[in-house]
């Protein structure tokens, strides 16, 4: 999958950095802003009166630095340090996420940990397995920020829970933000506009859409140039979407693929082997036929390509496509304009989703490391620094100034690639932007994001596109969140995130069955029937004894509650 997607899903909650003016960042003390040593967070914030060394992990991002620094000395890493006294060095760096995944595996293959480093849901077990990693419950209660414990309690425990095991806390989770789990129609409003066409709500819609797009010249050029509905060629993401993936049309037939999900019997089942699946195969296998979706689909090696380019009239795409991939679309074509629609409903009317886990990431501290407490101390500031309430308000703006010359976003260097926020925040953020833009509260009542985000609409409804950075946030807010504000939606979340014995020796060989199988379907390769040839296939070849091990340990955590 394209990382550049990867990287603006992590970006969505902050939103795009205010254009300052600045010269260098300068250290933390010179501004006179840190955290007082009286403050209620003293110890979450409290410098180091001498150098702390901290060794890790780090997922190099794409952004490239240009300015003679380098990936663990630049403006970002620098005033982390002015504020904490901590020194972080790279022990390895990877870049993209199988890179940095099999790299943290060899590290904990060969037991040669740093100091810190964010591993994964398997990775974190066998790390508590093996006695690597340390205990993080008393330190997170005595150095955690409020902030944070805060972000961590909208889960209502089951993010920190995920990283408990025997009532002990083995690592630090990130945590999804529902609205990052619905996955939405996004369609050229223009084009609807110019044929005189109505807002889609159901399969019909979507097919008498997708067939004017393709026939009716709606771009105007008088060439038959354009395509009804983008497609993901791995058909489905299956937890967090992403551009074209085509979850939303299994979910409105309830189907669920790659994530274990319960039946109508209350037995659990691996989703992507039901009969609602095989409908959902087949609906787009006839829009496929009929040519609604593009043919080029599978053929494309960024999936977003067509949308970029402005030949594709409609994709399923999570609530912060305006941040990518349609802020690109945008730039090269400034008539182009947007909308999201909750479509396709169910036969009953309702809009259906997958849900994510509620963390998926775990930010783990070698077991022996003197200083765990720093990590925490790391995690506090660059997170307060993201959420916009760093009261070191001239660095930050020289931060900000850092951001919007160079394009880096901050986050992008921070030492560990663990994102939390509210698990509401977007609606929050959305409903309270509505109270201020009806003047029902006061603007300056506004919390430091959101009054970010209120100042970006302002700006874009006074002078449209003028400001693309403040047009991807407006944008995502406008469409993206009011809808999900504004439609009651049934999410369904997997029972079982994570391997068991038999899925670590034969899933990658079942995944590729399915993904090919599925594909085959839709293209017209492989008849319908082929699916339930599938199936059979799927469980002969360890899905039977996976779907009890699944099972297995699903039922042993309700008997230990």
């Amino acid at each position: 999958m394209n990382r550049t997607v990867k990287y603006v899903l992590l970006a969505v909650a902050l939103l795009s950095l205010s254009a300052c003016r600045g010269g260098r960042v300068p250290d933390a003390k010179a501004t006179g802003g840190a955290a007082s040593a009286n403050s209620a967070d003293s110890a979450a914030y409290g410098k180091y009166d001498a150098p702390v060394v901290m060794r890790i992990g780090f997922k190099v991002p794409d952004s490239r630095l240009n300015t003679g620094d380098s990936n663990d000395n630049n403006p970002i890493s620098r005033y982390l340090e002015s504020l904490t006294n901590i020194k972080v060095i790279h022990s390895w760096e990877a870049k993209g996420e199988e890179p940095y995944t099999q790299k943290a595996q060899l590290a904990i293959d060969s037991n040669d940990l740093p100091d810190a480093l964010v591993v994964d849901r398997d990775q974190l077990s066998k790390l508590i397995d093996s006695d690597m990693i340390a205990d993080l419950t008393e330190t997170y209660q005595k150095y955690g920020s409020e902030l944070i414990k805060d972000m961590y309690d909208s889960t209502h425990g089951e993010a920190l829970g995920d990283a408990t095991r025997n009532g002990k806390l083995y690592g630090l989770p990130n945590v999804a933000i529902n609205a990052d789990s619905p996955s939405m129609l996004w369609v050229r409003q223009d084009w609807l506009d110019r044929l005189e066409l109505p807002a889609p709500h159901t399969f019909e819609d979507i097919e008498r859409i997708a067939k004017a797009f393709i026939e009716r010249d709606p771009d105007g050029n008088g060439k038959r140039d354009t395509v009804g509905l983008s497609a993901y060629k791995n058909i489905v993401y299956g937890t967090k979407p992403h551009v074209n993936g085509l979850d939303a049309v299994f979910s409105a037939f309830h189907a669920f693929p790659t994530n274990w999900i319960k039946d109508s019997q209350g037995k659990i089942v691996y989703g992507s082997i039901t009969p609602e699946t095989k409908m959902a195969l087949a609906k787009l296998a006839d829009w496929y036929k009929r040519g609604l979706i593009d043919p080029d689909f599978a053929l494309y090696k960024e999936t977003q390509e067509p949308i970029i380019s402005g030949k594709s009239g409609m994709f399923f795409g999570p609530w912060w496509m305006p941040f990518y991939p349609l802020s690109e679309a945008v730039a090269l074509d400034t008539k182009a304009e947007w909308r999201a629609y909750a479509a396709p409903l169910d036969a009953a009317g309702k809009f259906v989703t997958h849900m994510a886990p509620v963390t998926d990431r775990y930010l783990v501290v070698r077991k022996g490391y003197e200083h765990p407490e720093a990590v925490v101390k790391l995690l506090n500031v660059f997170t307060r620094l993201e959420r916009r309430r760093d009261p070191n308000q001239e660095a930050v703006k020289q931060l900000d100034d850092f951001s919007a010359q160079t394009g880096i976003q901050p986050r992008a260097y921070y030492p560990f690639d663990l994102l939390i926020d509210y698990t509401g925040a977007i609606e929050k953020h959305y409903s309270d932007m509505q109270q201020a833009l009806h003047g029902k509260i006061d603007p300056d009542a506004l919390d430091p994001d959101t009054r970010l985000l209120y100042n970006h609409w302002l700006t874009e409804e006074e002078q449209p596109k003028k400001n693309l950075e403040g047009w991807k946030a407006a944008n995502s807010y406008k469409y993206g969140a009011a809808v999900l504000s504004s439609t009651a939606i049934e999410g369904v979340r997997s029972v079982f995130y994570g391997s068991t014995l038999h899925m670590k020796r034969n899933w990658p060989e079942l995944q590729t069955l399915e993904s090919e199988t599925f594909l085959n379907i839709i293209v017209g390769d492989s008849p319908l029937s082929d699916f339930d040839l599938f199936v059979a296939k799927w469980k002969r070849m360890g899905g039977d004894i996976i779907t009890k091990e699944v099972t297995q340990i699903v039922d042993s955590r309700h008997l230990n509650k």
